[in-house]
Formats: C-alpha cells, sequence, structure tokens
C-alpha cells in the first residue's frame, strides 16, 4: 500500500502542474471559443450574410479554436504537435479527393448564399429545370414544378449553369403571336389588335402595350401583340391576351389564315 501511494504521489508531481495547466487551458479555450462563435455570428448577421451559413461559419469557427487548444494542451505534455498538423493535412487531402463532388456541391452552396442570385419562393429555369425555390441549403436546390413535383439539384450544377431568375423583376412582358391575312388593311388591324390589349384584364397601362408587325409570312401577316404584367399575374394575363386577340380579330372580320398549299396539275400528252 505505501508503494501505491509512493507512485501516486511521484505521478502527482510530475504530472500534477501539466494537468492543471492542460485543464486551465481547456476552460479558458472553451469559453474564447464560445465568444468567437458569438462574435463571429454577430457579424455574419450585422453583413446579412445567409442564416443557414451564418451558422456554419459560426460552428467551424468554434471548433477551429477547440482544435487550436487542444493541440496545446497535448504541448504542455510533451506531444510533438507537428506530426499532428502533418497527418491533418495528409487526412484533409485524402478527404479533399475522396469528397471532390461534394465539396464542389458545397463550395457552389456557399457562392449562392453569399450572392444571392435567386432567393426562397423565386422561380427559376436552371440546368434545365423550371420552378418555385424552396429551399437554399449547403449542398442542393430545392425547386417544386408547376405540376407539383419536387426536384433536388446540386449546387454545382445550379452555379456552374446559366441561371433565370423569372420572378425576379416586379414586371413581365406577355407576348402573343398572331397571323392574319394579306387581304385585311394593315392599320385597321393595328387598332383592333391595340384595342384587344388594352381591354386585357391584369394588364398595366404603364408600359403601355405595344403592337409589332413582325413578318411577312407564307400565307399570313405576322404580328407581335404585347402586352405588361405583373410577374405574379404573368399566367392569368397572358391566356386572356390570346382570348382577347382571337375574339376582337373575329368580330373586326379578320380572318386568321392557316398555312395552306396550292397544287397545280399539268396535263401530258402522251401521243408527242
Amino acid at each position: 500500500m505505501e508503494q501505491f501511494w509512493e507512485v501516486a504521489m511521484a505521478t502527482a508531481k510530475e504530472y500534477g502542474g501539466p494537468v492543471l495547466i492542460a485543464l486551465a487551458t481547456l476552460t479558458v479555450g472553451w469559453i474564447v471559443a464560445g465568444w468567437v462563435g458569438s462574435l463571429t455570428f454577430r457579424a455574419l448577421r450585422r453583413a446579412k450574410i445567409d442564416e443557414t451559413l451564418a451558422k456554419f461559419l459560426t460552428k467551424f469557427a468554434r471548433w477551429g479554436v477547440l482544435l487550436l487548444v487542444l493541440l496545446a494542451c497535448l504541448s504542455v505534455f510533451g506531444v510533438e504537435t507537428t506530426s499532428f498538423a502533418a497527418v491533418i493535412g495528409s487526412a484533409g487531402i485524402a478527404i479533399g479527393l475522396a469528397f471532390q463532388g461534394t465539396l464542389s456541391n458545397f463550395a457552389a452552396g456557399i457562392m449562392l448564399l453569399m450572392f444571392r442570385p435567386f432567393h426562397v419562393a423565386d422561380v427559376i429555369n436552371v440546368a434545365g429545370h423550371l420552378g418555385k425555390v424552396d429551399e437554399i441549403s449547403l449542398f442542393t436546390t430545392t425547386l417544386d414544378t408547376f405540376d407539383n413535383r419536387r426536384i433536388i439539384v446540386p449546387n454545382g450544377q445550379v452555379f456552374g449553369s446559366t441561371i433565370e431568375n423569372v420572378t425576379y423583376h416586379p414586371h413581365r412582358r406577355a407576348d402573343v403571336a398572331v397571323g392574319v391575312s394579306y387581304a385585311a388593311d394593315i392599320d385597321k388591324t393595328r387598332d383592333v389588335l391595340m384595342q384587344a390589349a388594352r381591354s386585357v384584364p391584369g394588364g398595366l397601362s404603364d408600359p403601355e402595350p405595344a403592337i409589332w408587325l413582325s413578318d411577312l409570312g407564307d400565307s399570313a401577316v405576322n404580328w407581335s401583340v404585347r402586352v405588361w404584367a405583373k410577374s405574379d399575374d404573368f399566367g392569368d394575363v397572358k391566356q386572356a391576351t390570346i382570348r382577347a386577340v382571337k375574339n376582337a380579330l373575329d368580330d373586326a372580320g379578320i380572318e386568321i389564315p392557316f398555312p395552306q398549299m396550292d397544287i397545280r396539275l399539268t396535263k401530258t400528252d402522251h401521243n408527242a
């Protein structure tokens, strides 16, 4: 028993100081890590960084401080920390190679959250998909299509492709193409189409509607009826514009022709 207490006392004398220093370092480090995390989060919120990204960077900063504190505690006991740094570096390279695609999506997610080319509830067309943005996470962007399908797109594809933000502007223009008969008077046709455009429910007067003479087609004179609408009302206004154009041309007796082909048969004299 005396030998046990002698060993215990010798161990306490040898390691008691380093243990107390390590405990004090851990305690102070834990407090500092919490302070750094809170300070980082407040700074990111003031900079209007997305909350998801702000929380991630806050945790990253906090655990970074704790990692440094842990290495400092190991050095108190005489552990060579340079070897740990080499191991961490090698592990980082291996993990980076193994998760190359995932890290690419992660980096793209950070860029999307920082630069904000679109927001939640925006309608976007990206990577061949059209839908309303439901969520922007660090790795994926979630879309809901208009026929109620859920599309999850990796952020690497989103950030690496052309992004069309359909609802970015408050107003959109509905274009309706229509062809009329060559027999119809040009000026009368323009007046009829303008009256139809101005009568569209939900259409805006500023900017005012426009009637554009597009070209002379094979079987029709082609026009474009352009009506501005609020972005939220775009679909309804376009439908109403098509209806108004058709009814106005019918009421005015202006024909909407369909493609025609004239076939001429030539009689051949077989006795020649």
